[in-house]
C-alpha cells in the first residue's frame, strides 16, 4: 500500500489537543485546514492524505462496486494509518489528537475509534456512516464523539449516522448526534455546533 503522506503543523498552544484532519473523497491533506482554524485556531494540526488515488484527489479506503465499504481494505489501511499517527505522537510529543473527519475521512476516523482504542482523544465526524457491518467488543472508555448528519444528504442513506452512533455507543464512546437541515457539504451551522462541542467537551 502507498505511504501515508502527512503534515504536522505546530500550533500556538502546545498544550491544546491537536486536530487530526481527514478529508473527504477526492480531497487532499489541505482541505480541512481552514475548518481547523475555525474550530481551534491555536491547536496543532496533523493533516493526513488518503492513500487511494481517484476523483482528482484521494480517499482513505476502497469501496465495492455497490458503494459499500470494503471492510478488508479499510481494516488494513486503518492499521497502517494508526501506526503513522502513533509514530507522529511519539516524534512530536503531542497528546491523543481529536479527529476531524469529513465524509470518507469521517468513516476512516470512525474505524480508528473502533479498532485502535486510546489512539484518539475524541472525534468530530461530519456526514459519516459505519465502516463496519457488525459491532466490535466494547473497548472505548467514554471517548467523546460528535456526529453531524445532513437530513438532505443525497450521498447517505437515512439513518447512516444513527447506525454509527449506536455502534460507537455500544463500544463505549460518549456520542453526541445531530441531524441538520443540510446536504452533504459542511455548513456554518455544522461549524458552530462543532466549535461549541469542542470547547465544552475537550479539556484545554
Amino acid at each position: 500500500m502507498s505511504k501515508v503522506f502527512h503534515v504536522f503543523t505546530p500550533g500556538a498552544d502546545p498544550v491544546r489537543a491537536p486536530l487530526l484532519l481527514m478529508h473527504g473523497t477526492g480531497g487532499t491533506e489541505l482541505d480541512l485546514l481552514p475548518l481547523a482554524g475555525d474550530l481551534s485556531p491555536e491547536a496543532s494540526t496533523l493533516s493526513v492524505r488518503g492513500t487511494v488515488a481517484g476523483d482528482g484527489g484521494f480517499a482513505f479506503f476502497h469501496r465495492h462496486p455497490d458503494r459499500t465499504v470494503d471492510e478488508t481494505d479499510i481494516t488494513e489501511r486503518a492499521s497502517i494509518l494508526a501506526d503513522v499517527i502513533e509514530t507522529c505522537r511519539s516524534h512530536h510529543g503531542f497528546a491523543a489528537p481529536i479527529a476531524v473527519g469529513f465524509s470518507n475521512g469521517a468513516i476512516m476516523a470512525a474505524m480508528l475509534l473502533l479498532t485502535r482504542p486510546g489512539l484518539l482523544g475524541g472525534a468530530i465526524l461530519f456526514r459519516p456512516l459505519s465502516p463496519l457491518s457488525k459491532d466490535l467488543p466494547a473497548r472505548m472508555h467514554g471517548v467523546p464523539v460528535l456526529i453531524i448528519d445532513g437530513q438532505n444528504d443525497t450521498r447517505r442513506s437515512r439513518g447512516d449516522g444513527l447506525t454509527l452512533a449506536g455502534r460507537l455507543t455500544r463500544s463505549g464512546a460518549a456520542v453526541t448526534h445531530h441531524v441538520l437541515d443540510a446536504g452533504h457539504a459542511i455548513t456554518s451551522q455544522d461549524r458552530q455546533i462543532a466549535r461549541d462541542w469542542l470547547a465544552r467537551t475537550i479539556p484545554m
